[in-house]
């Protein structure tokens, strides 16, 4: 099968040796580009609990202000994965969506346990520090990340996409979903996905290209990108 995979190169390298390996063909796009935040006098002492929805938001951490010991949420394995190479040490991850990492908090963190961090993007799905809020909590959101649209003129890789149509289509996020709808609507390859099955992480990000025409569509949540395969 012929897959494209839009998450920036770093963050797509394990994946794209994975479905290499199995036998796949596979194209990158990257369709957003990630800046970091600065927050250099941040101070994360007042906290009991660091939450990461994100691996992008442990990617640009001050790993050096924190107490390698504190509580660390996280959603997906990979996630959970980026915290550890950190050295952080007390990990509970929440498998699946956002929603699962609002209940592994509520189970594992009580309101007098004392104060939640949010590390987040500039731009988020669902804002969890204000439901948690209205659980009661107390809970602060620290930004330390933006994400930028790519804008793409490889004509040479448009030529070759247009030539073979993925099977196959990955996308992140709401984020990625809006830049992705204008990459194909510019490149002229709006009509071309009939026969592509388009893998989003979240309902915001599939309804985003419902105007096109897929095969089918189908949701997923973080690590579960092999098993995908296998249901089509």
């Amino acid at each position: 099968m012929h897959i494209l995979l839009t998450r920036p190169l770093e963050d797509s390298l394990i994946t794209i040796k994975k479905f290499k390996d199995l036998g796949h063909d596979v194209s990158h796009l990257p369709l957003l580009k990630i800046e970091k935040i600065e927050n250099n006098d941040f101070a994360y002492d007042p906290y009991e609990a660091l939450i990461f929805s994100s691996s992008n938001s442990i990617k640009f951490l001050d790993k050096r202000k924190i107490d390698k010991n504190i509580k660390c949420f996280t959603v997906g394995s990979a996630t959970e994965k980026k915290i550890l190479s950190l050295g952080f040490q007390n990990t509970i991850p929440a498998e699946g969506s956002v929603n699962s990492l609002l209940e592994i908090i509520q189970n594992n963190h009580n309101i007098t346990d004392g104060k939640l961090l949010y590390v987040s993007g500039e731009t988020i799905s669902y804002e969890l520090d204000q439901d948690l809020k209205k659980k009661g909590y107390d809970i602060d959101r620290l930004i330390n990340y933006k994400t930028i649209h790519n804008t793409f003129d490889d004509k040479d890789f448009i030529k070759n996409l247009k030539k073979k149509i993925p099977d196959i289509v990955y996308i992140y996020s709401e984020n990625s979903a809006k830049s992705f709808f204008n990459f194909i609507k510019n490149s002229g390859l709006k009509d071309d996905w009939m026969n592509t099955n388009l893998m989003c992480m979240g309902e915001k990000a599939s309804s985003i290209l419902n105007d096109i025409k897929w095969k089918k569509i189908f949701l997923f949540n973080p690590g579960e990108e092999e098993f995908l395969l296998y249901k089509i």
